[in-house]
């Protein structure tokens, strides 16, 4: 025994370079409505809430459904932030060291191969990792392990999508130990037949993959995937520009040009990867699994800008009616005149009348950029290109041990780089012939020869041509390592528990490629590097009362290393990290209850957990100091508790009635530690006198996802039908919260110039004065049928309609933000246009389908 111990430690170290080989573990397929990814799931459109977490448990009725079922209201798994839910690719973790977030988008178009999957809910071990706080999936993409045959899948859709087309090909395991596989999709819509109007998609998805079976021990396997994506955006709007446009699917993003439709939002997305696995059955009780895994992910996002013109877009305040007129304020007399009246119902017109007046146009840009560049002037107008790149390097290894039949150990280690590319390039002049790579909005506060305006005093003044970067260029480095343990054990008859454990380390560092000059001695080569010791451990249990009810709970304690992406000041100009930045500290638990008998299946779970020490980043223009600013919030505490619950009803052999759904909160528990700089200074905390700032953003609600969710699911499934109708509430959708609207020194301000109170007599703030702004909640019903035909030879073919909300209510907001600009202007001079009444919104896609036709031989 000492003996393979020492070989399997040895195999630990060496197994990248080892060539060997196993026989894989077979992996259950989770039912195909649980995992159905749609394009809320996959990430795609990251202008829009965040991301779906899907989780999954076949024992558990919510958990197993709500990732589907609740999609189109993007729905996150006990409104956790993504980072907390770890996607694991045959036992590497897969997502993004910068955000911590999984993008989906990555396995975008790879529904067969995403199909089979290892779940672990938070309090479940597994045999690749200590779960996430909010559950841990693990993809299994061998070869082997996909359904022997040929698949073509053909649909057609009115969502992001409007055709789909799906070739599959497995070919099992062969007689000479070779398995392939390969998958090629192709999704398409232009600007006529996309659900949202000025939106494209474009995307061509493909797998390969090559196992080899060594021997009963050993055997290899190699797959490479990529989605290379182009896609248009959609925007949110406020309510007054939907109701102007009378379309709640308004997109500001696009315009004409020559009497075509144009977005200046374009994205494009590929992210190739490659992954080894070599799996080692040592013998009956263990076995070995290695992974190694590249990936070399570019992201280009444009947008439109503008250089001392008028901002260009129609929706822009400045534009809208009730920037003219004060539409909330009776006592607002200077800004509720005869003439602001008029011109209130000039803009009126102006924009709820021909569609080209609210939407861009670029004839008019183009022809401003010609002006300026016969005058010998830098373009007026311009579409950037954001570029955030990342190469990523990854080796797991993990080895299962089971010590006896009721005793099984699990540990492992995950060792990964990545090097971010943060840069923006001039993506199109649009007619311009140059620009200059200076900081414009400095222009004001400093000379035009002040080396402070520069955003590259390495190369001052440089000229800026079409593909050439500008504004800044920046690398992010991290390193992490991690080891981890659980040991599971059945005790007695009828109970399962299990103790988990992680350490790691963490290392960051930023490199800048551009010396800003507001920061000469501190923006241009390396940082320093900042270490960061995590880990934690978690228990839980589940036991058997016996005739079908079993009750289970778990208890975890976790200390996670700051995301990069929140780590720095202003990465985009220096090298600072925020200053207090610390470890967060994550505590959760939960308990339920689950019973299974010949009708009725049925679990319910309380669960809680406590988040301290969190730091959030965000950029926005702010006001009060005329400037945009980097915002950095430290020390923050959050709590998530709730209740979440599923019941099946078999009423007959082919009637089934399901209900499930959860009621939680997400909040905020304490006011934050603000910081934030000033783009057009380089300074801090300007409206407080460079000192430290509390932002009022106790009890602000996790945003884009409803807290409370509840589903009414009618089936029929019997003799190759499938019927479902399901009826869904959701309620208490909050908007992402403005910061600076919140701020300590901006409630002073409100208080002098608001309509509305800020403070009590005692000089408390008032709730009412720093209030989240919500989104309308509502029903949705959902239906879809299908059949199942069973033919010749083995072959199969199936056809399935899909309708989300059948009633067609577009009234449900499925997430947005509050405005961080201020109803006030820098001197104090009150505006007409209420910026905190009006924040930005996207409502649910009204009723949408899916036909997809499948034919496996």
């Amino acid at each position: 025994m000492n003996k393979k111990l020492k070989i399997v430690m040895m195999a630990l170290c060496v197994a990248p370079v080892a060539m060997a080989q196993n026989e894989i573990d077979s992996l259950g397929v989770q039912d195909e409505q649980a995992f159905t990814f749609t394009e809320a799931q996959l990430g795609e459109d990251d202008d829009m809430s965040q991301n779906v977490t899907i989780t999954g448990s076949n024992s558990n009725i919510y958990a197993s459904q709500v990732g589907y079922l609740f999609s189109p209201m993007r729905f996150r798994y006990r409104a956790l932030n993504q980072k907390y839910n770890d996607i694991y690719i045959n036992g590497v973790q897969m997502n993004d060291m910068e955000t911590g977030q999984f993008r989906y988008s990555i396995v975008g178009g790879l529904n067969q191969q995403t199909r089979g999957m290892e779940n672990s809910l938070p309090f479940e071990d597994n045999n690749f990792s200590m779960s996430g706080m909010a559950g841990s999936n693990n993809y299994n993409f061998r070869p082997s392990a996909f359904a022997t045959g040929q698949r073509i899948t053909l649909s057609g859709a009115n969502r992001n999508y409007t055709l789909r087309g799906m070739y599959t090909y497995n070919s099992g395991v062969k007689e000479n130990g070779w398995a392939y596989s390969a998958n090629v999709t192709y999704r398409w819509a232009n600007m006529n037949t996309a659900y949202v109007d000025g939106t494209f998609y474009n995307a061509l998805s493909y797998f390969f993959g090559v196992e080899k079976f060594i021997n009963d021990q050993h055997h290899l396997s190699f797959v490479t995937w990529g989605n290379p994506t182009e896609r248009a955006s959609q925007g949110a709007a406020t309510d007054e520009m939907y109701w102007l446009a009378n379309d709640r699917y308004y997109n500001p993003y696009w315009g004409f040009q020559n009497g075509k439709k144009r977005n200046s939002r374009v994205v494009n997305d590929f992210a190739p990867t490659a992954l080894f696995t070599w799996d080692w059955n040592i013998n009956d009780q263990m076995k070995l699994v290695t992974t190694l895994t590249g990936r070399y992910s570019m992201y280009k996002s444009t947008k439109l800008n503008y250089n001392n013109a008028d901002n260009p877009h129609p929706n822009y305040w400045k534009n809208l009616p009730s920037s003219y007129f004060d539409v909330w304020f009776e006592e607002d007399a200077n800004n509720r005149t005869e003439a602001g009246a008029s011109d209130w119902l000039r803009a009126k017109n102006l924009l709820s009348g021909y569609q080209r007046d609210r939407q861009i146009d670029f004839d008019k840009l183009y022809l401003a950029n010609r002006n300026a560049a016969a005058q010998g002037a830098d373009a007026m107008y311009y579409i950037q290109a954001k570029h955030n790149d990342n190469l990523n390097i990854a080796l797991s290894s993990n080895l299962s041990f089971d010590l006896n039949k009721d005793q099984r150990l699990n540990l492992g280690f995950q060792l990964a780089t990545n090097k971010g590319m943060h840069y923006q390039t001039m993506d199109d002049l649009m007619g311009a012939t140059m620009f200059h790579n200076i900081n414009t909005y400095a222009l004001g506060t400093y000379a035009a020869d002040d080396a402070r305006v520069q955003y590259d005093a390495n190369n001052p003044n440089a000229v800026v041509r079409e593909g050439d970067k500008f504004g800044y260029d920046y690398n992010i480095f991290v390193n992490k390592a991690n080891v981890w343990m659980t040991y599971a054990a059945n005790i007695g008859s009828n109970t399962h528990a299990f103790i988990s454990g992680r350490v790691g380390g963490v290392e960051m560092q930023r490199e800048g490629k551009m010396k800003n000059g507001m920061f000469l001695n501190n923006s241009y080569g390396k940082s320093s590097t900042a270490h960061f010791l995590e880990g934690g451990g978690k228990t839980g249990a589940v036991i058997n009362l016996g005739h079908g009810h079993s009750i289970n709970g778990g208890f975890g304690v976790e200390v996670r290393a700051p995301q990069a992406q929140a780590a720095f000041v202003s990465p985009e100009m220096n090298n600072d990290f925020v200053v207090d930045l610390k470890n967060e500290k994550n505590y959760s638990a939960e308990i339920g209850y689950q019973m299974q008998n010949s009708w009725l299946k049925a679990n319910i779970i309380a669960y809680g957990a406590i988040i301290e020490d969190a730091t959030e980043w965000q950029n926005f223009y702010f006001d009060d100091i005329n400037s945009f600013s980097y915002v950095s919030m430290t020390g923050m505490s959050k709590e998530y508790y709730g209740v979440e619950w599923g019941l099946n009803f078999k009423l007959t052999d082919a009637i089934n009635i399901k209900t499930l759904g959860t009621v939680s909160e997400a909040r905020n528990t304490n006011n934050a530690q603000v910081w934030y700089m000033s783009s057009t200074k380089g300074t801090f905390n300007d409206a407080n006198n460079g000192q430290p700032e509390i932002v009022y953003n106790k009890n602000m609600r996790e945003a884009g996802t409803p807290l409370t969710a509840l589903s009414l699911i009618l089936s029929y499934h019997k003799n190759g039908w499938f019927i479902d109708l399901n009826g869904n509430w959701y309620d208490r959708i909050y908007l992402s919260y403005s910061p600076s609207y919140r701020y300590q020194s901006t409630l002073d301000k409100r208080n002098r110039l608001d309509f509305e109170p800020v403070y009590d007599n005692n000089g408390n703030v008032l709730e009412s004065a720093v209030a989240q702004a919500k989104g309308k909640g509502g029903f949705m019903l959902d239906a879809s049928i299908g059949k199942s035909l069973y033919l010749s030879k083995g072959r199969s073919m199936s056809i399935n309609l899909m309708i989300t909300n059948l009633l067609n209510n577009q009234k449900i907001v499925t997430g947005g933000y509050e405005q961080s600009r201020s109803s006030y202007t820098s001197s104090d001079n009150v505006r007409a246009y209420q910026f905190q009444k009006n924040p930005f919104k996207y409502y649910a896609y009204g009723i949408n389908g899916m036909l997809n036709i499948a034919y496996k031989f």
